[in-house]
């Protein structure tokens, strides 16, 4: 079992664990598939655009790469502000938060760009987490271990001193090539020894 003692540093991923963006990442790649005239996402593009980077998501809906500089000009225009809405946040997150600092540092690993800042200022979020990395912070996000790795790095601790709270096969496999054990947010199907469903089992997990 993880206890407090052992663990300095907890990383979250962002999708998915410290915000339900399910609805707000649908409606932000449907808007942009159906402008170029595209059908709407399927279960399995959904799957896909939930996880990587949007660089990565945008090349795999649209095949044709001369499209994408259209596309990605289109993008530039789009209000994310109108996304933010649909976004939930993790209910148990400021709780743990406010339990586990400043003894324990936190951080963010996510494949989401540089917009991350801007998410959690609109949220409240300001100054809960110790280091923000984001896909433009490396040159291979997630599945690599790169983000995780460049954070144990600024804290100047070693990866058993680390735990990451993901939800995803990107999240296990890059906490995997870290070193860094993996806490599973609602997805039973991870290969790991710490399943949680809230974020408030993290407080058993962390002894606090």
């Amino acid at each position: 079992m993880i206890r407090l003692k052992d663990v300095s540093l907890v990383a979250f991923d962002c999708d998915g664990v410290l915000f339900d963006t399910a609805r707000s990442n649908r409606a932000y790649y449907n808007d942009i598939l159906n402008h170029f005239g595209r059908p709407s996402l399927s279960p399995e593009q959904f799957a896909y655009v939930h996880m990587h980077t949007v660089d990565e998501s945008l090349g795999y809906l649209f095949e044709d790469k001369a499209k994408l500089a259209d596309v990605d000009a289109y993008r530039k225009t789009m209000n994310y502000a109108d996304f933010l809405k649909l976004m939930k946040l993790e209910p148990a997150l400021i709780p743990l938060m406010n339990k586990i600092r400043p003894q324990i540092k936190t951080a963010v690993a996510t494949n989401r760009s540089n917009m991350v800042n801007g998410l959690l200022e609109e949220f409240g979020l300001n100054g809960y987490f110790d280091l923000v990395m984001t896909s433009t912070d490396v040159k291979l996000p997630k599945p690599n271990p790169d983000l995780l790795l460049k954070i144990l790095e600024h804290f100047q601790i070693e990866a058993h001193q680390a735990i990451y709270v993901g939800d995803s096969h990107l999240d296990e496999l890059a906490a995997t090539s870290a070193g860094i054990a993996l806490v599973a947010y609602r997805n039973p199907r991870l290969s790991t020894a710490y399943h949680i469903d809230s974020l408030k089992e993290l407080e058993t997990f962390l002894g606090v």
